[in-house]
């Protein structure tokens, strides 16, 4: 046993004579586990932060369907739908995408009832929006930023109405950092939104707040019987329907990611070939010496197995480590992008990211195969050659 323990040694005394070596292992390894580590953290938090909105809103959404496409639905249907046993209250919601300043800033108008304010969202500046005829924006303090606007701040006219063109004043300003989904949105009351988007009696869609365990019949009833008699086929999401499709956005640009990463492995595997000695003559020549001196293949596999775990160890380390960082102080810079759509390389608001004890563990797992596949393969082949051959 104690043989075995002093072969072992000399694979850590390996990975520490040979630094040029062994930084480069680590350096291919690292290469492909920090993005995948980073990747996977946004993925988790941006899913997290979907089901907690989701969780917060309303039990159901009703939106009108035509022809298989999504279409405005008639405030009216409100009247109709609170008559439903089991419905508490009915709220009509406008969404749409504007483009804003010369440079044709894309945002999101958010048209609700004041009463209605996401309780997640914290006015910083100004006030609330009130009904009315005035048009009254909240804007988040990153769009505000890139827009150069402030609180008393006036918008000249950048739609088009049947009912006249006014100018929008911004009355205050929210914080955009605790959502990733908050950067580009204005909220506004739902008469401005209709307003805005020339749709006066319409709504993109009806958010329904039912009594415990309603959930269920309301929505089967709404299906039933549709939402009056001259509108639309109706569409109805519960929670968990909303939640699935927000989640489905990341999944797939994770499954993407993860595409990119196998690639980046299969890169990496190359690389310790090459440090490992199978493109490396004196790499080959060390354990030709070895074997000369009395050394046994399988006293070399294990020395060059132990080299591997430790070499792998601390490149599973630094990947989680500077994964850490580059979340929390740099904010995810760059990859975000890939996870959240529109999020420029240098967010403008505070990433969600949950880096779990799995995926960490995980990468333990590929870096230590990464290094074994290429450390052991090169070892074996110089190790079954004659000592003359591998010192050539």
């Amino acid at each position: 046993m104690g043989r075995f323990v002093e072969i072992a040694w000399t694979g850590v005394d390996a990975a520490r004579l040979h630094p040029a070596r062994s930084l480069a292992t680590v350096a291919a390894v690292l290469a492909g586990l920090l993005p995948y580590l980073i990747g996977l953290a946004i993925s988790r938090g941006v899913r997290d932060a979907a089901a907690e909105s989701v969780r917060e809103g309303a039990d159901l959404y009703v939106t009108g369907e035509q022809f298989g496409r999504p279409v405005p639905i008639s405030t009216s249907a409100t009247n109709h739908l609170t008559q439903i046993p089991g419905v508490e209250r009915v709220v009509p919601r406008i969404i749409g995408r504007i483009e804003l300043g010369k440079e044709r800033v894309s945002a999101v108008v958010v048209g609700v009832p004041p009463e209605e304010w996401p309780a997640g969202l914290e006015c910083v500046e100004g006030r609330l929006y009130t009904g009315g005829p005035r048009n009254e924006l909240v804007i988040g303090s990153d769009l505000a930023r890139r827009l150069n606007l402030t609180v008393g701040s006036l918008l000249p006219p950048f739609y088009h109405s049947r009912e006249g063109e006014r100018v929008s004043e911004v009355v205050g300003l929210f914080r955009s950092d605790t959502a990733p989904w908050a950067s580009r949105v204005i909220f506004t009351s739902f008469e401005t939104a209709a307003r805005i988007f020339d749709q006066s009696g319409m709504a993109t869609d009806l958010l329904v707040y039912c009594r415990p365990g309603y959930e269920t019949e309301v929505g089967r009833v709404i299906q039933r019987d549709g939402i009056g008699e001259s509108g639309p086929q109706p569409r109805v999401l519960t929670r968990a329907d909303a939640a699935a499709l927000l989640d489905e956005g990341p999944r797939r640009r994770e499954g993407v990611f993860t595409l990119l990463f196998a690639l980046a492995i299969a890169v990496s595997v190359l690389v310790v070939l090459v440090t490992s000695g199978f493109g490396l003559a004196g790499r080959r020549r060390e354990l030709g010496i070895l074997k000369a001196t009395g050394w046994q293949t399988d006293q070399l596999l294990l020395r060059s197995l132990v080299e591997s775990l430790v070499l792998a160890g601390l490149a599973a380390a630094l990947a989680v480590i500077l994964a850490a960082i580059w979340l929390k102080a740099f904010n995810g810079y760059w990859i975000a992008g890939i996870f959240l759509a529109g999020v420029e390389a240098d967010p403008g608001f505070r990433v969600p990211s949950r880096l779990m004890p799995l995926p960490a563990l995980l990468a333990t797992l590929i870096a230590i195969v990464v290094v074994a596949t290429g450390s052991l393969y090169a070892t074996w082949r110089a190790a079954t050659a004659s000592p003359f051959e591998a010192m050539r």
